[in-house]
């Protein structure tokens, strides 16, 4: 990493275009690290032809409902199941819109993906699928404490991925 905090990624493919996953959710932190993978990653040719795959990916997390003792509890617990799903699949497509807004500010066509599970072991698993040359996430700057307790994505991406892995902390 040089003086400009610019990375310099190899491609190692003689000429390929490189496949780069950046997970997205819903924080600062989080479009932030794309941005800055676009301005600092991506490479474009002439007429900004964008050499490399960037493929948007958002990890969404399992809806979780427990219900009732009672025989009504079936029927509340599927309406709010299929409440949180909807506002869960809202809040997927709200994300996605806003990278790809971001992207298309950048001259950049993207994949996009969204894949429900717990988002560590999503992220790492998709860039095994989509063999990607590097993925990028953002940094919510835990402590190590809180990054234990709460498990932090990107620590167990970093030790987990079969790619390496960009971690951009955002700017205090």
């Amino acid at each position: 990493m040089g003086s400009d905090n610019v990375v310099v990624v190899a491609d190692g493919r003689d000429g390929e275009a490189r496949r780069i996953v950046v997970a997205v959710d819903e924080s600062e932190e989080s479009m932030y690290a794309l941005s800055w993978c676009l301005n600092n990653i991506v490479q474009r040719q002439p007429r900004n032809y964008c050499k490399d795959a960037l493929v948007l990916l958002h990890a969404k997390r399992p809806t979780v409902v427990y219900p009732g003792l009672d025989s009504s509890a079936y029927l509340s617990s599927h309406d709010a199941l299929s409440s949180l799903d909807r506002r869960d699949n809202e809040m997927a497509c709200w994300i996605l819109q806003k990278a790809d807004k971001l992207c298309a500010e950048h001259d950049v066509k993207v994949e996009k993906k969204v894949e429900e599970g717990d988002p560590g072991d999503v992220i790492c698993e998709m860039v095994k699928v989509l063999k990607a040359d590097l993925l990028v996430m953002g940094s919510h700057g835990y402590s190590q404490l809180a990054r234990a307790i709460m498990r932090s994505v990107s620590h167990h991406c970093v030790q987990n991925a079969s790619c390496p892995v960009l971690v951009v902390k955002m700017p205090k």
